[in-house]
């Protein structure tokens, strides 16, 4: 009688452990497909929800000037049609930033990355139907 009670006692645990670790493998399966679908975004509505900032001429910090161009990506549609309209508050945002960059610091990598990353935070903060998801440099010369 006692054996056949640790017989059953085994078995259930032995069984709750397996259903755990299946329960386990198709949750983490599940996480995985689905992050990795969402995480790939179509190039077609990448640029339906970007907008073009035309190229502008600038003075900056170092008595150069720097002609720079943008694309920004931005969360939909309603976003971009809302950033077109407010074409001349990102234009603002970005005179002003360059007018406190010299040279060397629009030369490097690092520099560039600065500039896009505050750009971006500062457009957001603008922002009242979606929000800019990425700023690119598309077009620069400093001089």
């Amino acid at each position: 009688m006692k054996k056949n009670k640790l017989l059953s006692i085994m078995l259930i645990i032995l069984v709750s452990i397996t259903l755990i670790g299946v329960v386990a493998v198709v949750v983490i399966t599940q996480l995985n497909k689905g992050t990795s679908a969402s995480s790939v975004q179509n190039i077609d509505d990448i640029v339906a929800e970007s907008v073009d900032i035309d190229e502008i001429t600038t003075n900056i910090a170092d008595d150069n000037y720097a002609k720079i161009a943008l694309k920004i990506q931005t969360s939909s549609k309603d976003a971009a049609a809302e950033l077109k309209k407010r074409d001349f508050q990102v234009k603002s945002i970005l005179i002003g930033e360059l007018s406190e960059m010299s040279k060397a610091d629009l030369e490097g990598k690092k520099g560039k990355e600065l500039l896009e990353n505050t750009l971006k935070t500062k457009i957001n903060g603008l922002m009242q139907d979606g929000e800019v998801q990425q700023v690119y440099i598309t077009s620069l010369i400093i001089q």
